[in-house]
C-alpha cells in the first residue's frame, strides 16, 4: 500500500520499482515492460489551490480495485499521513529541505543520505505513538521504534550499533542490481 501527493512521475517510478514483467506466453516477442501487479495499492492526495492556498483536497485511487483498495487505505486517503512523513524526512535529512546549502551533488549520495535517515528513524528513534504502557515499575511507558513494533528489533539501537551493523551482502547486491 502506497500513498503520496500528486507530484508528476510518481506513477512511473512506482511501476518501475514495484511492477513486474509479465510472463512470456510463447508467442511473439517476450514482454520487457513492467506492469502493475494486481496486489499493488496506490492512492494520491490531490490538492486544488487558488492564489497559493489549498481550496479542496480529494483522493484519487491510481492502482487497486475499488472498495478493496479503499479498505486497504482505511476507507479514506488522507493528506495528513503524506505530509507527516515528508515533514519527518525533511527535518531529519538536510538534503531534502528546500532552499538549502545541504544539497546532494550526486544522486548516489542523496540515496545514501535517505537510507541513513530511514535507518535512524526506524531503529534508533523511539516514536511516542508506538510506546507501550507498563503496569509495574517506575517507568510508565516502554519506548518503541517502528522496527520494534514490526518485530525487526528487540531494543532501541544506538547510533554506534547502526554504524557497526554489517548488512548481508546478498541483499545489498539484489537491491542495487
Amino acid at each position: 500500500m502506497l500513498l503520496s501527493d500528486q507530484l508528476p512521475g510518481y506513477e512511473e517510478a512506482i511501476v518501475e520499482v514495484f511492477g513486474e514483467v509479465p510472463p512470456y506466453r510463447g508467442r511473439g516477442r517476450p514482454p520487457t515492460k513492467k506492469r502493475v501487479t494486481p496486489q499493488l495499492r496506490y492512492g494520491q492526495v490531490v490538492k486544488r489551490r487558488e492564489r497559493g492556498r489549498v481550496v479542496t483536497i480529494s483522493e484519487r485511487l491510481v492502482f487497486g480495485e475499488g472498495e478493496q483498495a479503499r479498505q486497504a487505505f482505511g476507507g479514506r486517503v488522507s493528506t495528513s499521513g503524506v505530509e507527516r512523513t515528508q515533514l519527518t524526512s525533511r527535518q531529519s535529512n538536510g538534503r531534502l529541505v528546500r532552499r538549502t546549502l545541504s544539497f546532494s551533488k550526486s544522486r548516489e549520495m542523496l540515496e545514501w543520505a535517505c537510507a541513513w535517515e530511514d535507518l535512524v528513524y526506524n531503529f534508533a528513534k523511539p516514536v511516542k505513538t508506538l510506546r507501550i504502557p507498563l503496569v509495574q515499575g517506575q517507568q510508565k511507558w516502554r519506548e518503541r521504534t517502528p522496527a520494534m513494533a514490526a518485530g525487526l528489533a528487540d531494543h532501541v539501537w544506538t547510533i554506534r550499533e547502526l554504524v557497526l551493523f554489517r548488512a548481508p551482502t546478498r541483499a545489498y547486491q539484489h537491491r542495487r542490481g
